[in-house]
């Protein structure tokens, strides 16, 4: 006889999903700023203040959703989350200003861009698997890529068809009618609820990677006790990076890069679902490898060779051809989607499993909501400034250069953490 699923793999697709609906719609932004610009009659660096915004709420809400699964479950932090989302998708349709869009979709929707977010995802992982806790996370994020690979192509297919009103209208009611209700019926914060063990049996105190919401509760940790800690710092500041270079700049302003570089629709569109679709590889990938290989050497290979790709935006705006073959420049658009998204999301898995193997004895859940915190205060710094810095100088070639600067920096940073075995978080943090 056939064994029954576990309900632990039908948790992790309903937290995918989740990922997919929610932030598929954050990272849509981009396919939205130049109907806005002509909507609104503003320039590109207001429409990015929005995003400075939304980033900006989306990233300070990250330390108390781990809090607030904790109280009310992952359940109810994730449907609450897609509805607000959903529902303030559709008010965005009756906004006559820029700032009704700051308040509807700056402010408000990113409170649900919050909830359904990695940190929720994470503790639902941890709760439901014992083991192959890293290759769930990998799959459990690469639902923001999935999200990417079909919403953002979607997005600019219905603004090019029907117009940005009834585009968010029609994505807007498809998350409160449809996700919103099936995400509340079916998932559950644990396995307690359902009866049952975690995948592969109960979970050990010795379990490097220990349940993030186990102890997210427990020595609970202020931010200037954990800026003690080499091992946190290391992993926060490469975070940082990792938001300015990506969801920041690049899921921010490729749609409008490649506008500004000439490519029609359809090249924008295949760029972007290529680059979502070997993201979602290359997080697979990478949360399989993180229970192989060590995560630190992991991460710095991926923020160097983030670095490397972005220098084909840079050949694309001096439209050199020094490939032979390669003379178009939508073969350097296509070739830096498939490059950039093998690791774009990828850091993901290692970051978040090294959280949990550096503080397990500590509190664990606070930890990824900080980090999480600085991924996307990058974020918002990543889409904000590049915004600017093309009304001052008409293009985008500083932001490519500071980008790559600071990568490098990350990648060193990463090399240098500390081995797991050889932390002790409990001496080096006063508790």
């Amino acid at each position: 006889m056939k064994r029954p699923i576990h309900y632990a793999w039908i948790v992790l697709f309903l937290s995918f999903i989740s990922l997919l609906s929610a932030q598929g719609v954050r990272l849509s932004f981009g396919a939205f700023m130049n109907p806005w610009e002509n909507e609104f009659e503003t320039n590109r660096g207001m429409i990015s203040f929005i995003a400075f915004i939304s980033y900006a709420v989306f990233g300070l809400s990250q330390p108390y959703v781990g809090k607030l699964v904790d109280q009310y479950g992952v359940r109810n932090v994730l449907s609450i989350s897609i509805l607000i989302i959903g529902v303030t998708t559709v008010l965005s349709f009756f906004a006559n200003s820029l700032w009704e869009l700051v308040i509807i979709y700056g402010v408000l929707a990113s409170v649900g861009f919050g909830g359904a977010s990695n940190v929720a995802g994470s503790i639902a992982v941890a709760n439901w698997f014992s083991h192959k806790r890293g290759f769930a996370l990998g799959l459990m994020s690469a639902g923001t890529a999935a999200g990417q690979l079909l919403l953002v192509p979607l997005s600019l297919f219905l603004i090019e068809a029907f117009g940005w009103k009834h585009t968010v209208l029609l994505i807007g009611s498809f998350l409160t009618l449809i996700i919103f209700p099936i995400i509340y019926l079916f998932i559950r914060s644990s396995p307690e609820e359902k009866g049952m063990a975690a995948l592969g049996g109960e979970m050990k105190e010795s379990d490097a990677a220990a349940s993030v919401a186990k102890h997210s509760s427990a020595s609970p940790l202020s931010i200037f006790q954990l800026m003690r800690s080499k091992a946190f710092m290391f992993l926060l500041l490469p975070f940082f990076v990792c938001g300015i270079t990506t969801s920041g700049l690049i899921d921010t302003h490729l749609i409008p890069f490649a506008q500004y570089c000439g490519f029609t629709p359809g090249v924008t569109g295949a760029a972007v679902s290529l680059l979502a679709g070997f993201n979602i590889m290359g997080t697979i990938c990478s949360g399989f490898l993180a229970d192989r290989w060590s995560c630190k050497k992991m991460l710095a290979f991926l923020y160097g060779m983030r670095a490397i790709t972005i220098v084909i935006l840079i050949l694309l705006l001096q439209n050199m051809t020094l490939f032979g073959f390669i003379v178009g420049k939508s073969h350097l658009l296509i070739l830096f989607a498939i490059s950039f998204g093998i690791v774009d999301f990828a850091t993901v898995a290692p970051t978040v499993k090294l959280a949990s193997e550096y503080f397990q004895n500590l509190s664990v859940g606070v930890v990824i909501g900080w980090l999480f915190l600085s991924h996307q205060m990058g974020a918002a710094l990543g889409s904000f400034l590049p915004g600017l810095l093309f009304d001052w100088t008409g293009g985008y070639m500083i932001s490519f250069v500071i980008s790559i600067i600071v990568l490098i920096a990350a990648a060193v940073m990463s090399v240098s953490l500390p081995q797991t075995q050889d932390v002790k978080l409990e001496r080096d943090i006063a508790l």
